[in-house]
């Protein structure tokens, strides 16, 4: 008899035996024999025991619920030991909901729960839920009274909240935390030790980014060197031991400094095996390591074979003959997901190119997985951000192929894979919406309402409600952990592909030309798409690129750069409009662009596309004169936007003027009368147009118009814009659930917010995409009140003679260049191309049209009828006359 028989057998012989025992008992013994003898298979034993307990329809005790609890904190333990952490997530949820909702005590929910539910979190890059739930024990840790072991628990709260700001990109938060709790709080050398690897991490991290943090490697190299010192003696501190060893051999390895990295490496591997209860994920991450150094070293077939090794660990039943796993042995891990883009990596250094796209390809489908457990919007850029470099190797590979074998299918996928890139969370949202029940959509909008409290009241600083922030997040994660119990039944989101056919076929009935850019970290590429073809070109980004495009951008600053140096503005636009290769001596004169990165701020109808000495603004050759110009955020939004309605246009104004304050907009009342005079609707003025007004009346109105003021926000404050009455964060626009056929944010940078090079930026109008508007006009930085109402009187005249909208953009920009009444300083770019159209560019085909025309045709028919009849009566009479004369 086997081993895992004979502890079956135990487990039924507790079962049957000890049936006079009380409810939690029999849990408590079940959960001790599991115990002794924990294995994935002896697991489905407890879920046993629970399913039979829940069945009971009895009322549930505090002692029976706490017994539960325990068992599923116990099953999760060891589910993550056996390396199913989306299962251990789900246990240790459980554990918290049954602990929570039944105000359970005696025990420790934060040591057996709490904690290793919010490092699982942030293995799986659900950084959103990782912080909420460390500052939630962190709170209940500093307002208990007496808590066990508090100092302990705090400690572990900074550490683990530095590991998400870590993982999720906050470098700076994360040095400030550890900085001060190493300055101010007393801790013992272990603890010390832990922070100052943790510290040594974030610096080097620290100096790969845009921003960099001064001194970042010597500190980090520093640190590590000192939480050696520190731990070198705690017989307990292997296993961070090891990591400090491997930090620096990761250091070593960048550097090029092989032989100073292996040596660190040896050290490192020789410490973690000498750990017990080693968990097979941080092995492989150790080995992982390894293999990224033998790679880096060009042993790329002893890097194969750590790869393989890997893969044994993480993957039960694992075969390395065919080297890469099978698609149907993949789980949610992100440990998987590097390793199996090395092993990709290592197939393109061999020159196997389709097995590297295969390999990439696995690790696209674990991203997949990963993103169908993620409920917050940040946790689901993060896993997005992680896929574009991956993207940017696959479209350089097809490329490759393509040169070499012709076949366009390469520039297809390519193409899709780039798509798949471009707002994903944004496309995810509006489709998931239109199919969510009612109860998934309450719950969303109350998940989104308490997250902008949360913001709110963090934007306080230190006069912010600590309690009220906890309340809030306790509220939030019960609601998220309903929401995934309520989205797992539903089926899961899956990036839906580009109808290539439908979209070349929609370009040539707009008669538009598509430029599509993608910015990666080494080249820009861009597909063209017109005349039912799609190209692919790139060029590389070099230290002039990036900064060249930077330095246009900064022209349109202030009002006052380009006018100080038009010469200089010249010939930069020149330069930028040369190196994105736009269009030339075509056919088509509507161009649709879908920017990417540092693109997305970058006005393209004000690039030059000849230098000229004049100063005279009107006369110089802009982009705007060869196209008109509309954007999207991705070619399926391009592809699925609804027509520009043909219905008589109604507006909805929101003016809020503030008069007599210092934020008075005295040209919007001109701008109010010209649009009133023009078009029906309702115009809310002054304390009118308030928010809850606008709520109240967006869903009436063909036309959204809002003239206000707005901001892009920061790094730590998001994009908003303002009513009469509040100020209203971007994301509250989430939950308006609107369906104009336009919004206009005429008012200062309502595209400009935080930028992420997959999603694009976090700005007042993608809090209105979310909520539903697919044609809008916004700015791409601040605006003057006077030019802003000469522009919008003209886009508007455009409007009400049935243009559509992109090309009233256009109109009204060419007008505004050449009306004599304007000055030559006021028709500088930096007044007339700060607003930019992204939508639709068809027009509506209403079938009434038909009837109209056949009602016309009726008539004339009828007409005819009656006038044919007339005229043979006139005939008839006249001969009748005729003939009574005869008589």
């Amino acid at each position: 008899m086997n081993l895992y028989n004979l502890y079956g057998l135990i487990f039924l012989f507790f079962s049957l035996n000890l049936s006079a025992q009380s409810q939690e008992d029999k849990i408590y013994n079940a959960v001790d024999v599991f115990v002794a003898n924990p294995s994935a298979k002896t697991i489905e034993n407890l879920n046993q025991i629970e399913a039979a307990f829940w069945k009971n329809s009895k009322p549930k005790t505090k002692d029976e619920l706490l017994s539960i609890v325990v068992l599923n904190c116990n099953k999760a333990y060891y589910e993550n030991q056996f390396g199913q952490t989306e299962k251990a997530i789900a246990s240790y949820e459980k554990a918290w909901q049954i602990y929570q909702k039944n105000k359970l005590s005696s025990y420790d929910i934060i040591e057996y729960c709490l904690k290793p539910l919010g490092n699982l979190y942030t293995v799986l890059g659900d950084y959103d839920s990782a912080e909420n739930t460390i500052k939630q024990y962190f709170f209940i840790v500093n307002t208990a009274k007496n808590y066990p072991d508090a100092q302990k628990q705090k400690f572990a709260a900074i550490l683990n909240l530095s590991n998400v700001y870590q993982s999720s990109g906050k470098i700076s938060l994360a040095i400030e935390l550890l900085e001060n709790t190493l300055k101010t709080e007393k801790l013992s050398n272990s603890q010390k030790g832990i922070l100052l690897n943790n510290l040594g991490n974030n610096y080097w991290l620290g100096s790969k980014q845009i921003v960099l943090i001064r001194n970042s490697p010597d500190n980090a190299e520093k640190a590590f060197e000192s939480s050696i010192k520190y731990l070198k003696n705690e017989k307990d501190q292997l296993e961070t031991l090891s990591n400090s060893y491997r930090n620096l051999a990761s250091m070593n390895r960048q550097w090029q400094r092989f032989e100073i990295a292996d040596s660190f490496m040896q050290k490192a591997e020789k410490l973690f095996l000498a750990t017990t209860n080693r968990q097979p994920r941080k092995l492989a991450k150790l080995y992982y390591e390894k293999a990224l150094l033998l790679f880096d070293e060009e042993k790329y077939d002893e890097s194969e074979k750590q790869v393989q090794v890997i893969f044994k660990i993480l993957i039960p039943n694992y075969n390395s003959k065919n080297i890469l796993p099978n698609q149907n042995q993949l789980y949610a891990e992100t440990v998987l997901i590097d390793v199996l883009d090395l092993q990709a990596e290592i197939f393109s250094k061999q020159n196997q190119l389709k097995k590297a796209l295969d390999a990439f390809k696995l690790s696209f489908d674990i991203e997949d997985l990963l993103m169908n457990v993620l409920i917050y919007e940040n946790s689901k850029i993060i896993t997005q951000i992680r896929a574009r470099n991956r993207t940017e190797k696959c479209i350089s590979i097809y490329d490759r192929l393509y040169q070499k074998e012709n076949k366009i299918q390469y520039l297809e996928e390519a193409f899709q894979l780039s798509e798949k890139t471009k707002s994903g969370i944004l496309k995810g949202y509006r489709s998931n919406i239109k199919n969510a029940s009612v109860e998934e959509k309450q719950l969303l909008h109350q998940l989104q309402t308490l997250n902008n409290n949360i913001i709110k009241e963090q934007q306080k600083g230190d006069l912010a409600n600590i309690s009220n922030i906890n309340s809030a997040i306790k509220k939030q994660n019960e609601l998220m952990l309903y929401l995934k119990k309520i989205q797992t039944e539903s089926s899961n989101y899956i990036p839906e592909n580009c109808d290539i056919k439908a979209l070349l076929s929609k370009l040539e009935k707009d008669k538009a030309i598509l430029l599509y850019y993608f910015m990666g970290s080494e080249r820009l590429y861009y597909f063209t798409l017109q005349n039912q073809k799609i190209t692919l070109n790139h060029i590389y980004i070099t230290d002039t690129a990036i900064p060249l495009i930077g330095d246009f951008i900064d022209y349109f600053s202030n009002a006052t750069n380009i006018i100080n140096n038009i010469s200089g503005y010249n010939r930069v636009g020149n330069s930028v409009y040369n190196m994105l290769k736009l269009p030339q001596n075509t056919i088509c004169k509507n161009l649709i662009i879908v920017p990417d990165g540092i693109l997305n701020f970058l006005p393209f109808e004000a690039l030059i596309t000849q230098e000229s000495s004049t100063t005279n603004f009107a006369k110089m050759h802009y982009l705007l004169n060869d196209f008109r110009i509309a954007y999207n955020n991705s070619a399926n939004n391009y592809l699925n936007s609804k027509p520009i309605s043909k219905s008589k246009k109604t507006v909805l104004g929101i003016f809020p003027i503030f008069e007599k304050t210092a934020f008075e907009l005295s040209y919007s009342k001109k701008e109010l009368e010209s649009i009133k005079s023009n078009f029906k609707g309702k115009y809310l003025e002054n304390s009118e147009a308030s928010f809850s007004n606008f709520k109240n009346n967006a869903s009436l109105y063909s036309i959204l118009h809002l003239s206000t003021h707005a901001s892009s926000g920061d790094i730590e404050t998001p994009a908003s814009i303002k009513f009469y009455d509040q100020e209203i964060l971007y994301s509250e626009l989430y939950n308006l659930n609107i369906n104009p056929d336009l919004v206009v944010l005429s008012a200062c940078e309502t595209g400009i917010g935080k930028l992420y090079k997959a999603e694009g930026a976090m700005s007042v109008a993608r809090g209105f995409q979310f909520a539903g508007a697919q044609n809008l006009l916004f700015s791409l930085w601040k605006v003057n009140d006077y030019t802003t109402s000469v522009f919008m009187t003209d886009f508007y005249k455009n409007i009400k003679n049935d243009v559509p909208y992109f090309e009233a953009n256009t109109n009204a920009k060419l007008a505004f260049l050449q009306d004599k009444s304007i000055p030559n300083a006021k028709k500088s770019p930096y007044y007339w191309s700060s607003f930019v159209y992204y939508g639709s560019v068809s027009v509506e085909e209403k079938s009434t049209n038909y009837i109209y025309y056949i009602i016309s045709l009726l008539i004339v028919i009828g007409l005819f009828l009656v006038f044919n009849h007339y005229r043979k009566w006139k005939i008839f009479t006249k001969f009748s006359k005729k003939s009574n004369t005869r008589k």
